[in-house]
């Protein structure tokens, strides 16, 4: 079991969406690399084939969100464009839709957008935004930690903000809470992950919202 991190407010005064959702730290747990998804172009890939040679930045939003994961895309593209790492050099970005409704066309969209923040070179070679079934997205968020709910008051989903650094190999090895991820502290993530590397467990404030916001 990981180190679970639940939202720091008395229960009775959190909507009842926002009590089920956060983070379980399941470090050095392996994500299922067998799982089915399909990449921005429709085509069936296995989340494996992302990973072997280097360490894998995973992100979970939904494309269709109208606020709070277009600033977590927009926060990964700032963080990584001060780094001096490269995605498809140095490291993978694997960005997944928890919303099984989404389609490969508004990931496409999406990578654009991205693509156009986070201009290297390789960037586009290694940057993968896909989009799966509802069974392949409850099995990798199981395993990841990642957990969201849908609110029907809000018609949206609730979700915890953060990314994961994963090792070579398929690994859990860190956790970075909120939409504001220091560049040392994500390259320092990146550099230990590679060589397999499995970060502590950290205490933070996550920032937890719908849709539409967060509280």
């Amino acid at each position: 079991p990981g180190y679970r991190r639940e939202v720091g407010l008395v229960s009775s005064e959190v909507p009842k969406p926002l009590r089920e959702i956060g983070f379980d730290q399941n470090l050095d747990q392996m994500v299922p690399l067998d799982v089915e998804l399909r990449d921005e172009q429709g085509r069936a890939v296995r989340l494996g084939e992302y990973f072997g040679t280097r360490p894998v930045v995973l992100a979970f939003v939904y494309y269709d969100c109208p606020m709070l994961c277009t600033l977590v895309l927009n926060s990964i593209a700032s963080s990584l464009g001060v780094l001096s790492l490269d995605a498809g050099r140095d490291f993978e970005l694997v960005v997944v839709s928890f919303d099984p409704r989404e389609t490969p066309e508004l990931a496409a969209t999406k990578k654009a957008e991205h693509l156009q923040r986070y201009s290297r070179p390789t960037a586009e070679a290694g940057s993968h935004f896909l989009t799966g079934s509802q069974q392949a997205i409850e099995r990798l968020t199981k395993a990841a930690g990642f957990r969201y709910a849908w609110d029907e008051e809000t018609k949206q989903f609730a979700h915890p903000t953060g990314i994961i650094v994963l090792t070579p190999d398929g690994r859990l090895a860190r956790y970075l809470f909120g939409l504001e991820y220091g560049p040392r502290d994500l390259r320092l993530a990146l550099v230990e992950a590679s060589a397999g590397g499995i970060g502590s467990a950290v205490d933070a404030t996550l920032r937890i919202g719908n849709g539409g916001g967060s509280i």
